[in-house]
């Protein structure tokens, strides 16, 4: 990358950089932040375009954040060098690891998934915090599951509170944003089955078969799922709750949901 200096936190890519904190801004520019070391080697791992770096070697205290900052020395575009002002600006939630970048968001559909058949596939329909979305995608990752989607989604998949609780995995896995509708009719052209997560339903999900094609659905802990997820072959599943609460976190839900698919299947003389 060519090396070039800021130093003044009134100049313009400073300016628009920190636009990005804002979701409408993140639409209209078309990118996001990628804030912390291990996220950014994740998003190159997931060959992510950088648009450009901002790094502060004064900040770059650890050996892995030197490692990077070399590393993005000798890829193509621009990286600039900044004061300890200016890059505490830039940094998002007081996070200071010396350096950070600014990426183009993905433009990816179900159409680009590529999901082989017999997959675990997790969909996510309008959960709102984006905390709550990261968390989702890293257990996604850790359980193997091929693909998520996010349906009706309440926060933008590139908030950079979402990258940061994913610990970066978004960007080294199948991930989408698409209409819950959408979502349907893709699951059922793959002839998946749908389970989904209700506080009404009757069957415990230690009672279905989480094998072969399959898809979990989740929704918003406000809301819940919406009337797209109530056909005929869409089963409601239940998570058991034994005290006052009549709920688990979404996050909590979708991994235990994973990880019982991911026992049921190991489980399994094929693995599916």
């Amino acid at each position: 990358m060519t090396r070039l200096a800021i130093t003044s936190l009134h100049n313009q890519r400073i300016k628009d950089a920190i636009k990005l904190r804002d979701h409408r801004q993140r639409t209209k520019q078309r990118r996001f932040f990628i804030d912390g070391v291990r996220e950014l080697r994740r998003a190159l791992d997931g060959r992510v375009p950088l648009v450009e770096v901002f790094v502060c070697a004064e900040l770059c205290r650890s050996e892995e954040s030197r490692q990077l900052v070399e590393h993005l020395r000798g890829l193509p575009g621009e990286i600039w060098d900044a004061t300890p002002e200016v890059f505490e600006k830039l940094a998002y939630g007081q996070r200071l690891e010396g350096v950070l970048a600014i990426a183009e968001t993905p433009a990816r559909t179900l159409a680009d998934l590529h999901v082989p058949p017999q997959s675990l596939i997790a969909v996510l329909e309008g959960v709102e915090k984006p905390g709550n979305v990261g968390a989702v995608l890293r257990s996604a990752d850790g359980a193997g599951v091929a693909a998520v989607v996010a349906a009706d989604p309440g926060t933008d998949l590139y908030n950079p509170n979402c990258v940061r609780a994913s610990l970066g995995t978004i960007f080294t896995q199948q991930v989408c944003q698409a209409t819950s509708h959408e979502t349907l009719a893709w699951l059922r052209a793959r002839g998946s089955r749908i389970f989904v997560a209700r506080l009404d339903a009757t069957v415990p999900y230690t009672e279905v078969d989480l094998r072969g094609e399959v898809a979990v659905v989740l929704g918003s802990e406000a809301r819940g799922l919406g009337p797209a997820w109530q056909a005929a072959n869409v089963t409601p599943i239940k998570l058991p709750m034994r005290g006052t609460a009549d709920s688990l976190n979404v996050s909590a839900t979708a991994a235990v949901l994973f990880y019982e698919a991911q026992r049921q299947r190991d489980a399994s003389p094929g693995g599916v």
